[in-house]
């Protein structure tokens, strides 16, 4: 076994050795968490919307211990990775299937194909993006004043809880549709999206959190389908002036985390650089011990019209080579590098101004 791979390999038995320990012997660093995004989060609550954006077949879950569970990688989720690293004695449980008091400890409303922008993904069917996750949090809200018995021992709870927000990234691949790129130059595009997301970042916050970690848009021009999708339209020129879109997208949030801890009163709230922290393991993944960066692990059609695996298809062997699984989504070798940086940064650059785990203690 190569070296790198060996690093790899210890990594994740650390990750699943730390998480069985923590069911025994600590409490979680947080009292619950709550996870709103896309599909790079969802861990189940599509498959009871008529979208086609679910995972429901292999090779989704094939290296999960309980198989497919709408989960849009081979196995955790980076949000799986970090409800591990704070840890929690499971997995954070999609909204669709968590009622009573299990929603105390916190539940996951990400939706695959979901944006910030409410018609984002919609072509595949209904899916729920952020306003819609915030209506069901309102309601979970609501449910844990019930559960708790008053609203102050409810909002006393929600405030000590972690809230971890990741949109954008669809809002992204959508901008490579010609009528939406012509629409909105770049910059304008980046005010747009900011200006309903503070709006809607604000609403959460009303709504009782205040650790609040807001992921940014990681470099989306890297995946294979924007790869695929740039081909005869100037090719890696395409691609970078994807990739810089989205980086004025991340530089407007840095400025709302300022806003938001300046003035709202309370608020806790942070920034986490998926961009830098992908970028780095893109550019640098013969370090990662990763081999292949431009095409999925699992197989999709021979024209590549397809963008999610073939049901029931065999994926590539060795996961770990790969850093992505299907033509959008990491491997879970790169959410367990990823969500290790979000909970405990490894740049300065990796979160802003705290990370993870230094949320979590304030």
């Amino acid at each position: 076994m190569a070296p790198v791979t060996i690093i790899k390999w210890a990594l994740s038995v650390f990750l699943w050795v730390s998480w069985i320990l923590s069911r025994v012997h600590a409490e979680p660093q947080v009292p619950c968490y709550f996870i709103f995004g896309d599909s790079l989060v969802d861990n189940g609550n599509n498959i009871v919307l008529p979208t086609v954006a679910k995972a429901l077949t292999l090779p989704y879950g094939i290296d999960f211990p309980r198989g497919p569970t709408g989960r849009f990688t081979n196995g955790r989720t980076v949000a799986d990775v970090v409800s591990q690293l704070l840890g929690f004695q499971d997995f954070i449980p999609p909204y669709a299937t968590t009622t009573g008091p299990e929603l105390v400890r916190g539940v996951n409303y990400g939706s695959s194909a979901s944006g910030i922008s409410e018609d984002t993904g919609q072509e595949f069917g209904p899916v729920s993006g952020l306003d819609r996750q915030l209506d069901n949090h309102l309601t979970t809200v609501l449910q844990v004043v019930g559960i708790l018995g008053d609203y102050d021992t409810a909002a006393g709870h929600l405030g000590r809880c972690l809230y971890s927000v990741g949109m954008g990234s669809n809002d992204y691949l959508g901008y490579l549709d010609t009528r939406r790129s012509s629409q909105y130059t770049p910059e304008q595009y980046a005010d747009t999206l900011i200006d309903k997301y503070s709006e809607q970042l604000k609403t959460l916050y009303r709504y009782g959190a205040r650790k609040v970690a807001i992921v940014g848009v990681g470099p989306v021009g890297y995946s294979p389908f924007a790869i695929t999708e740039c081909k005869g339209r100037s090719g890696w020129l395409c691609v970078e002036k994807l990739n810089n879109a989205t980086q004025l997208f991340n530089e407007r949030l840095k400025g709302l985390v300022d806003g938001f801890n300046k003035n709202l009163t309370g608020a806790r709230f942070t920034y986490l650089n998926a961009y830098n922290i992908l970028h780095d393991v893109w550019k640098n993944s013969s370090s990662y011990g990763f081999q292949i960066t431009d095409i999925s692990c699992c197989q999709r059609s021979s024209d590549n019209s397809q963008y999610t695996c073939m049901p029931l298809q065999n994926p590539c062997e060795n996961r770990s080579n790969y850093t992505f699984f299907d033509a959008f989504h990491p491997t879970e070798a790169v959410n367990l590098i990823t969500g290790r940086r979000y909970y405990k940064a490894e740049s300065p650059l990796d979160a802003y101004p705290v990370d993870i785990h230094g949320l979590a203690q304030l």
